[in-house]
């Protein structure tokens, strides 16, 4: 049978937190189920090793890409009907893979679960379009307060943080991907507002939920924050 989902992860010499991520995946039903994992900097691989068994597709970057054009090189290798974008650093509980499938209707291009933190508190991944001011607020007043108050029925919300987006590939491919002038920030609102713009609907599936330790890069570093800022500047101008 042909695969129904194929499942993107791109590491950045992650490969204790991918081999936490597979094994999750390892107790969920992968009969059609492709992975593709890029390997965006030089590691070792020997991670791999006890994961012979999964529908693995690697592929090893020459120079190191930006986070949309890593998971647009993985779609080149889909064949399925849904994308589904995970990060590294997320773990599952149950299969929100096949969860999330379920919540599609032919209006949805992209869904999100709702992702808690390693305490259980729920993270804001899904909000409200950027715009100058929530972009302060958060950054500079420090608010980070939800956009949205999710119950436990599907939502429509304005764009799905990247950490685990699942498209409908249809329309992943109508848009081009993630558009690869952003590096590392905002892809995820970008594509999330032209998803829009061209009649999809972008949901959020509360009662489907993954665990994410965030890690903050561009909090701790001046070279992230660079990128950021940048990707910010060109959202809000188109610059």
């Amino acid at each position: 049978m042909s695969p129904l989902v194929t499942i993107s992860i791109v590491s950045h010499g992650q490969g204790r937190l991918i081999s936490h991520l597979l094994r999750d995946l390892t107790k969920t039903d992968l009969s059609r189920t492709v992975i593709v994992l890029v390997i965006n900097i030089p590691e070792p691989l020997d991670f791999l090793n006890q994961f012979a068994n999964l529908p693995i597709t690697v592929v090893k970057n020459d120079l190191p890409k930006g986070f949309g054009a890593n998971h647009n090189k993985a779609f080149t290798l889909c064949a399925s009907p849904y994308f589904c974008v995970v990060n590294p650093d997320i773990r599952l509980n149950g299969n929100p893979v096949a969860e999330l499938m379920s919540a599609f209707d032919e209006q949805v291009g992209a869904c999100g679960p709702l992702v808690i933190d390693s305490e259980g508190q729920m993270q804001d991944s899904a909000r409200r379009s950027p715009t100058f001011t929530r972009l302060f607020k958060r950054a500079v007043l420090r608010r980070r307060t939800s956009d949205y108050n999710p119950r436990s029925e599907p939502i429509a919300v304005d764009w799905i943080a990247g950490m685990f987006i699942m498209f409908r590939s249809k329309a992943y491919r109508t848009l081009g991907g993630f558009d690869e002038r952003y590096f590392m920030y905002m892809e995820d609102a970008d594509i999330g507002c032209r998803l829009r713009r061209h009649g999809w609907t972008v949901r959020l599936v509360p009662s489907v939920r993954v665990v994410h330790d965030a890690q903050r890069a561009s909090h701790r570093s001046l070279r992230y924050l660079r990128w950021h800022v940048r990707s910010v500047t060109r959202y809000l101008t188109g610059f």
